[in-house]
């Protein structure tokens, strides 16, 4: 079946309903306050792998397109990540990098991503083999989870600041900025997919690459939950209490 448009927007929006991780039980924890700050630390140094990955994917996507407004649209993300020189404007990475210091995590340990689980790191690597290898169309609306993180980052934002007194302002300015980066971005490629989906098989193509952008996303909670929460052990992962946390923590 083809759908409109507008129908096809409606069948995206509600994989976001059912799928994104914002429902996920490790997420329910970090955002009422029931994480230790060991686990967000481990949320947090994890988390990094992912947010490291993200101008990789997208400078990956940028390298295939032929169309030049195309290219000038998909080159401004890898900016908003990566950042100017001498940080004017500062990245997004580095802004996350603020929230790992701000944690106690030793900067150079985050970066080297040694200590990050082996299913976070797997899930990111298979989002940039996703990128590199579907079509232009999968490639584009694998990133509509961006349609869905204004509700998440408020909720975390506004949770992390009432349950946690380690946490700070600063600390999370990441999402501040993704408050208003995230919706244009997602505003983009919602119209694009939208245009270039145009038959049933496209269509189908767009919501499956959706479906495995909120799996790869979840997979990476599954394992924080499995490790920290429930305490199953991960041998060279990160460890609550190890030498690499900052003694000024």
């Amino acid at each position: 079946m083809t759908r409109t448009p507008a129908e096809l927007e409606a069948a995206l929006r509600q994989i976001g309903a059912e799928r994104y991780h914002i429902l996920h039980p490790f997420h329910e924890l970090l955002h009422s306050g029931g994480c230790t700050k060991d686990q967000v630390r481990a949320w947090a140094l994890n988390r990094y792998c992912y947010q490291r990955i993200i101008p990789t994917k997208d400078a990956t996507l940028l390298a295939r397109l032929d169309d030049v407004e195309m290219r000038r649209e998909w080159r401004q993300r890898i900016v908003d990540h990566d950042g100017e020189i001498d940080d004017h404007p500062e990245g997004g990475l580095r802004r996350w990098l603020a929230l790992t210091d701000g944690l106690g995590l030793d900067r150079a340990y985050v970066t080297s991503m040694r200590g990050a689980l082996p299913t976070t790191r797997f899930a990111c690597d298979a989002y940039v083999a996703f990128v590199r290898d579907r079509s232009e169309l999968e490639a584009i609306a694998s990133s509509l989870t961006e349609m869905f993180s204004p509700a998440i980052i408020s909720l975390r934002v506004s949770g992390m600041l009432a349950h946690y007194d380690f946490i700070s302002q600063d600390a999370l300015r990441y999402f501040g900025h993704r408050l208003s980066q995230a919706p244009l971005d997602a505003d983009w490629a919602l119209d694009y997919v939208k245009r270039k989906a145009v038959t049933a098989e496209q269509q189908e193509a767009a919501l499956d690459a959706l479906r495995f952008k909120c799996a790869m996303l979840w997979s990476q909670l599954d394992a924080l939950y499995h490790v920290y929460v429930s305490g199953y052990p991960c041998p060279g992962a990160w460890q609550p209490g190890e030498a690499l946390v900052a003694e000024a923590a």
